[in-house]
């Protein structure tokens, strides 16, 4: 049987000699084969990408970066160790070797991410990479592969394919729903740190020692479950994922400088060389996309997110799943190329409406995109009944929040408009009759 305090990771919880201090006051254990990871330039990247982007328009102080949230991830995996290695299941299936694979996944699990990431991946274009082909050459090949191979006994490959591949055996199906998962190490710890860094308390209120402290496995032995102590902890970090995404990642004004900056991009990408784009750090990602859309369109909208004074769009109307279900439906999910021309119709129809210039850029469609979130599908263990049920089986504000299409529930169809364009429109009644007959010529 796996005994895991012989990792000196995992046994570092209980030393805390070496560590590097993160909010709100966690210190994070450092061994020196850990400390050569985290030195190396491809690790070092990610204290010049910040883990939220552009919502630091809007929650000023929102600007921690992927570097802290990567070490508070390595952080909780080693505490899912801790609690893991009492379930007996677990120790027989989990080897050492695994354990320390899965370590170095959770520490490198965003290395691929480039600045402003999901909103460029959201739009599933052509020709653009998703971020795992990135973590994956900085993962085969340089100083972090070396450190690998040498310090840790471990074969590159290995990482790359628990972050990535699908799982090949029970030891990696357990593995990778604690990297990916209703109740993973990486929402564990951007909740609540997203909340902390935002100024809100929305993410902070969930019990996570005790949704932690309830760790076992489902019946079937090759997925993470909690005990029945852990439901109503893990119905509160429920409810804060839905209130993080209603408040801060889906704001209107966030995702009014998102929509400006999706188009900006959707202008320029075709012009520019992504390989060696995605690899800048973000403040030479800003200057290499404002450089390339000098005298453009996309000049105007950069502005307007990074220039002098800030100008975002202005929302010009907004579409909710259960209140204006026609038309959110119509617009949900629709490839990002269609609500490009969606809009560019809509402006042209209104310019002619209201009788003053509309660019074909001042009016952005922000929808939800194709991909969906993960549901929050969790097995609960009774002991006294010797039986799993579903959390959604026990809880129905698991149900209604976390299973009944959360994106729909939390991700707004919205109009945003060039400021000053927004008192002209707004009480223009025939905007949503001209949206449609853009939809229809879609069709």
């Amino acid at each position: 049987m796996t005994d895991l305090l012989t990792i000196p990771e995992v046994a570092s919880l209980d030393t805390l000699r070496d560590v590097v201090r993160l909010p709100p006051g966690v210190d994070v254990p450092m061994t020196q084969r850990i400390r050569q990871l985290v030195d190396c330039r491809e690790f070092q990247r990610l204290t010049r990408i910040r883990q939220l982007g552009l919502v630091g328009l809007v929650y000023p102080a929102a600007h921690h970066t992927r570097f802290e949230h990567s070490l508070g991830v390595y952080r909780t995996a080693l505490e899912y160790l801790r609690q893991l290695r009492h379930d007996e299941r677990f120790a027989e299936i989990v080897e050492v070797h695994d354990a320390e694979v899965f370590l170095v996944a959770a520490l490198l699990h965003d290395l691929g991410h480039w600045p402003y990431c999901h909103p460029i991946e959201d739009m599933a274009l052509p020709g653009v990479p998703e971020h795992e082909m990135f973590a994956n050459s900085f993962l085969l090949e340089g100083e972090i592969a070396d450190a690998l191979r040498h310090d840790w006994s471990i074969q590159p490959r290995e990482v790359v394919d628990l972050l990535s591949a699908k799982p090949r055996d029970r030891a990696s199906c357990i593995l990778q729903s604690m990297l990916s998962g209703p109740i993973d190490i990486d929402k564990m710890d951007y909740l609540y740190r997203d909340s902390l860094h935002a100024g809100v308390p929305y993410g902070q209120h969930f019990d996570r020692s005790r949704l932690i402290g309830s760790l076992c496995l489902n019946r079937s032995g090759d997925r993470l479950a909690i005990t029945h102590k852990g439901r109503t902890a893990a119905e509160l970090m429920v409810f804060a994922r839905y209130v993080m995404f209603s408040e801060v990642y889906w704001h209107h004004a966030v995702r009014a400088a998102t929509a400006m900056w999706q188009r900006a991009f959707f202008l320029l990408y075709t012009q520019l060389d992504l390989d060696d784009l995605f690899r800048k750090d973000e403040p030479d990602m800003v200057r290499t996309l404002r450089e390339a859309a000098e005298g453009g369109p996309a000049a105007d909208l950069l502005d307007g997110l990074f220039g002098p004074a800030r100008q975002l769009y202005k929302r010009l109307r907004e579409y909710h799943y259960l209140r204006d279900p026609q038309m959110h439906q119509a617009l949900a999910r629709r490839p990002y190329p269609q609500l490009v021309a969606c809009g560019e119709l809509l402006a042209d129809r209104l310019s002619q409406q209201v009788r003053r210039r509309i660019a074909p850029h001042e009016i952005l469609i922000d929808a939800p995109p194709v991909g969906l979130e993960v549901e929050f599908d969790l097995d609960i263990y009774v002991p006294k009944e010797d039986r799993y049920y579903t959390l959604a089986d026990l809880s129905p504000v698991v149900q209604t929040l976390a299973r009944q299409q959360f994106d729909d529930y939390v991700k707004r169809v919205r109009i945003f408009v060039h400021p000053r364009l927004r008192e002209s429109l707004e009480s223009e009644p025939t905007v949503e009759r001209h949206l449609q007959a853009a939809l229809a010529e879609l069709e």
